[in-house]
């Protein structure tokens, strides 16, 4: 029940009402015949006055901005079956089906994850095995180097048409010529023959249907299409079936990049290893050569000391020098040399790490 309605009803019962108190005044004026008795009733019919009087022009306003209401509605319905009028004379025109499917093509792979010229090549020109020239809409790349073939198809007059029916018979029809286009869109991908004019390449090509209506609607009347296109090597796509499927590929790049990375990570690893090997090798060569040193030197001291400074000492007893010989001390130090690595968390790892620390902060006893 519209507004309108509504306040006709409202309107009716208070005009009931009205002679019901009307009957009901001149009752009461027969029986009495002062006017004073009729004040409060004047009153009344006063009030109910100014109260049928506001529901009117409540009711006027409220239908004029239905009215207005109503007339946006239809400017706005007028409006959109023009749009579509001209949206599906344009999509009748092949060029423009042929561009809404490939740019309904780069959206998905856009959405997958995948990047351009790294992933996949857009219309990339090749010629198969029979020598004829061909371009598919996309090429994409697997992770193992393969090559999958993509292009985009469009079937829109059938199912336009089928949409458009009223007759049930009539969209029976239609339904099937739109089943016998996306056949025959099969029939043309297999006759091109793209995996072999992309080496290496899957040994099948995916047709891309830029709407899953598109699909379903061919399936109602030939559901055996899909396994038409499998026995041709003609895989056929949706937005979303295209979308899981090149999420996989970018998933497998990704894994294979990771892999890619650990491999030169594991490389350089080693070879770290072996440098700090080796120096480590140098390391322990110069702690014990510095040691030998060591030991020399506090031989060459003593035998210094007990050979040349007694005779020396002598001349200072003697009053002949000027200054006494000065005397080489002995040098008293080891060399650390490198212990074995403990693990983590052990007693001893964390007793070393304190005393190197200890050390290097020059707080060592």
């Amino acid at each position: 029940m519209d507004a309108a309605s509504l306040l006709l009803g409202l309107l009716l019962g208070a005009l009931l009402a009205t002679a019901v108190t009307l009957g009901v005044v001149t009752l009461l004026a027969r029986r009495r015949p002062a006017d004073d008795g009729l004040e409060p009733v004047h009153e009344s019919l006063d009030h109910l006055h100014r109260l049928l009087a506001g529901m009117e022009r409540a009711r006027a306003t409220a239908h004029g901005e239905l009215r207005e209401q109503m007339g946006t509605v239809g400017m706005t319905s007028a409006q959109l079956k023009q749009e579509t009028a001209a949206l599906v004379t344009a999509l009748r025109t092949p060029h423009v089906r042929g561009r809404w499917g490939e740019v309904q093509l780069r959206r998905v792979v856009e959405v997958a994850g995948l990047l351009e010229h790294c992933d996949f090549v857009e219309q990339p020109s090749g010629t198969n095995d029979e020598g004829a020239g061909v371009r598919p809409d996309l090429v994409v790349t697997l992770a193992d180097g393969r090559q999958v073939v993509v292009d985009a198809k469009v079937p829109f007059t059938g199912y336009i048409e089928a949409v458009q029916a009223e007759d049930r018979d009539v969209r029976a029809q239609r339904v099937a010529m739109h089943a016998r286009q996306l056949r025959t869109h099969v029939d043309q991908l297999a006759a091109r023959r793209y995996p072999t004019a992309f080496r290496p390449a899957a040994p099948f090509t995916v047709l891309f249907v830029p709407s899953d209506g598109f699909l379903t609607t061919a399936l109602e009347a030939e559901p055996g299409l899909l396994e038409y296109g499998f026995a041709r090597d003609v895989v056929l796509a949706t937005p979303s079936t295209l979308l899981a499927l090149l999420r996989t590929v970018a998933y497998s790049w990704r894994q294979e990049r990771l892999a890619r990375d650990a491999d030169q990570v594991l490389e350089v690893g080693r070879r770290l290893h072996a440098r700090l090997s080796t120096l480590s090798g140098h390391l322990t060569r110069l702690g014990s050569a510095l040691s030998t040193t060591l030991t020399r030197y506090n031989e060459t001291v003593g035998s210094y000391e007990r050979s040349v400074l007694t005779a020396a000492r002598r001349f200072d007893d003697l009053g002949v020098a000027e200054s006494p010989v000065p005397e080489p001390q002995e040098v008293e130090a080891t060399v650390r040399t490198l212990r074995p690595a403990e693990a983590p968390g052990s007693d001893t790892y964390r007793t070393v790490t304190s005393f190197d620390a200890a050390e290097r902060d020059g707080t060592s006893g």
